[in-house]
Order: C-alpha cells, then structure tokens, then sequence
C-alpha cells in the first residue's frame, strides 16, 4: 500500500482551511483533485513552453509535440494498449461517446437496427443514442439492474440479437457502485452476435481498476481525465485501429487533414483524423503527468486502498438510524461511490448541513435520472472516495451526518 500520509500532502487544496476547519473531500466521482505533480507539468507547460504543436521547427515546438505525444503514449500504456495511435484526445468521456455516435454511429447505424444500452447508464452513455435512433429509425434497448444494484444478465442475453449494431455500457455505476463484470458480458454479447460493436464507459473505471482494453475485447472505450486526477477539459477515447480507420472525422479543420484542394481533401490517419484544431495541449500533458503518479501509487494499491475505504464506509453509514444505502453491499463488488438517503431528510438539505463542516458530497440525480426512477426516489446523497481519502473523513461524514438527522427529524 501507498504512504497515505504522504498522498494526502501530494495535494496542495488540504493545507485550505474554510472557517477554520479543514477539507473532507467526498466527490472525486464528480472530480478528483489534483496532486502537485499535474499542477507543475501544467505551469511548466504554461512557462517555458506554451506554444502550439506539429506546426513549428523550433525548439518550443518541438519539445511541446514532443510531450504531447509522449502523453499519448503514457495513457496508452495505462490502459493496456498496444498502440498509441489508437489513443484520441477529446475534452471528456460525454465527448468521446458523442464522437463515436457521430463518426461510427451515422454510417453503420441503419433503420430497423438497434443499440442496446443499460438503465444504470450516465447520461452521457444514453442521450447520444437515442438523438442517433431518431435520426437513423433505429431501435434503443435498455438491459434492466436487479434490486441489488447487479445488471441483470438474464435481461442482457434477451436484449442482444442478431439486429444488435452496438452495445454500450458502463463499466462502473457513477451511483450505483456497482463494477459490471465486463468480460463477461462482453463474451456474452459476442457469443450471440459476433459482429456487435461494443462501447465501455470507463469513467469511472480507470481511475480507480486495472484497466486494460487489448485483453478486455470491447471495441471501444471513453473516459475522463478531471476523474484521475488530470485536468479538466481532456479525455480519451480509444477504439481498434481498424475501425477508427474506416470511421468518418468527427470535426473539420486545420490539422486533421493530408492535402487540401478546392475541390476535395484528403485526411491524416488516426488518430490525427479526429484531433482537428489546436488540442488541449496542456490537459494532454497534465493528464500524462496524472497518469504517471498513478503509475507510481500502483492501480492494485489504489484497488485495495478504496475497498478499504468502501468497507468502512458502509459499515460506518449502516449504524445511522433511517440510511439507505443503494447499490452492492459487497465492497469488493463495487467502487467507492456510497449513494444513500437518509429517511425524512432531502438529499440537498443533508448536502448542506455537511457544507458547514466543511464535508463536500453531491447531491441530486447525479446525471443519472433512470437509475433514481428505477430506485423510486427523485435524487440522493453521494458520498464517493479516492486516494487521499482516510476513515477519519468518513468518520467525519458520520458525525455530520447524524447532526443533519437531528435538525430534520
């Protein structure tokens, strides 16, 4: 295990004190923070290099390529990939989804076909789909979750067949907590039709598991750089080199193009083709250098850290009177997301009786509607942990937590 006292001083936001008391941070599932070292390679970018990239023969241009493409290839590695020219920019995961949508979606998505997604999904794994099966008269699918918060397998072996084009899926529920058994289902899916394409959110995954996609057998994957530790402003998308290959380009302009005519264009290759305009220079880079003390920390460690914590979490959280708890109840089966409600206090006033403890969750529907209809509630309180969290801050929200109960109740 990593030195958590050590971590914890790694992040320059915990020497703020607000009113004199400190920061119990709760909402990396939103965001993370962002440790020293991602904040140096953001001001070292803005000071002693920042200029564009591919388009000078100087130095500064140069050593910023130079990075740029270096950060590509540290993401590549981390997520298991082989070849870094499988490895897009985009400014998040809703983007990067969006991207597929538009660049795979519009030229292999036909009337009368369908994509299948999950009721567990963020928004951002549902909305593009259903704007792209208006668009093309194609059918959207939803596999349902069972009371426990597990997708339900059963309902996935009926809602994939023949005329299934695509399959997308979260890997980890941004409420539920619930880690989906991506492998499996992946088997599943391909075993029924073996020419389904197949989307992984992994917003929440990479941060926080092992994640490697040659070995996982999807077709594509998304996620965000403000949730591990990066800036915000730069996410990934990654998908085989085949099909990004055929894929149309997903914007227009300077620096995804070969040649320009009057009369045609010819475009770069992945991933180029998909970078048009000047990227988010300094988030690739940040992001590398968040990549890199992932790395260092070690994803098995970070695993073991948050099961931890879940542990302790849930346990902690049962010993209120009037708490529900949604999602597995096994640590070891979800992520450190603790979504609950407290009985006869609304989420928001629970959020803000915290705030003067300076104990920061979230609050609301947490861009996931269908899961809280799904749960018969309208919103919850969601409580989610990361590196630098300890069991003194759940410690925290326990106390906080219990004051709110006895003002509502």
């Amino acid at each position: 295990m990593f030195d958590l006292k050590k971590v914890k001083k790694d992040f320059p936001i915990f020497d703020r004190l607000i009113n004199g008391k400190r920061i119990v941070y709760l909402d990396s599932t939103a965001s993370t923070l962002k440790p020293r070292k991602v904040i140096s390679a953001l001001n070292d970018y803005y000071t002693r290099y920042s200029v564009n990239i591919f388009r000078g023969l100087y130095t500064l241009s140069e050593e910023a390529t130079a990075e740029y493409e270096k950060a590509r290839q540290k993401i590549a590695r981390f997520i298991g990939c082989g070849n870094p020219k499988e490895v897009i920019f985009v400014r998040n995961a809703t983007e990067g989804v969006n991207l597929v949508a538009q660049a795979w979606g519009e030229i292999n998505i036909g009337k009368g076909e369908e994509i299948v997604s999950t009721v567990m999904e963020h928004h951002a794994n549902i909305v593009p789909w259903q704007e792209l099966v208006k668009k093309k008269g194609a059918v959207l699918k939803f596999v349902d979750f069972d009371n426990e918060g597990y997708l339900d397998l059963n309902d996935l072996e009926k809602k994939i067949n023949r005329k299934t084009k695509l399959f997308a899926v979260t890997y980890m529920s941004n409420v539920l907590g619930t880690i989906n058994p991506v492998s499996r289902i992946i088997k599943t899916v391909r075993r029924i039709n073996p020419q389904a394409k197949i989307l992984i959110d992994a917003a929440q995954a990479v941060p926080h598991l092992k994640v490697d996609v040659d070995n996982l057998g999807c077709d594509f994957l998304v996620f965000s750089g403000h949730k591990m530790l990066g800036p915000t402003g730069i996410g990934v998308v990654w998908g085989k080199y085949e099909l990004l290959d055929g894929m149309f380009p997903y914007q227009f302009g300077g620096d995804m193009i070969k040649e320009v005519y009057l009369d045609k264009t010819v475009y770069k290759e992945p991933p180029h083709k998909f970078e048009a305009g000047t990227p988010h220079i300094a988030g690739a880079i940040g992001l590398g250098a968040a990549v890199d003390y992932l790395f260092e920390l070690g994803m098995d460690n970070v695993r073991l850290h948050e099961i931890k914590l879940t542990e302790y979490g849930l346990r902690s959280l049962k010993g209120i009177d009037g708490l529900t708890v949604y999602g597995p109840q096994k640590a070891q089966e979800r992520g450190g997301v603790l979504a609950f409600n407290l009985k006869k206090v609304h989420p928001h006033d629970a959020a803000q009786v915290l705030n003067e403890d300076n104990v920061c969750i979230r609050s609301g529907h947490h861009c996931a509607m269908p899961v809280h209809t799904k749960l018969h509630i309208p919103a919850s309180c969601r409580a989610s942990l990361y590196i630098y969290n300890t069991e003194e801050d759940i410690d925290q929200l326990v106390l906080s937590l219990q004051k709110a109960v006895k003002i509502f109740t």
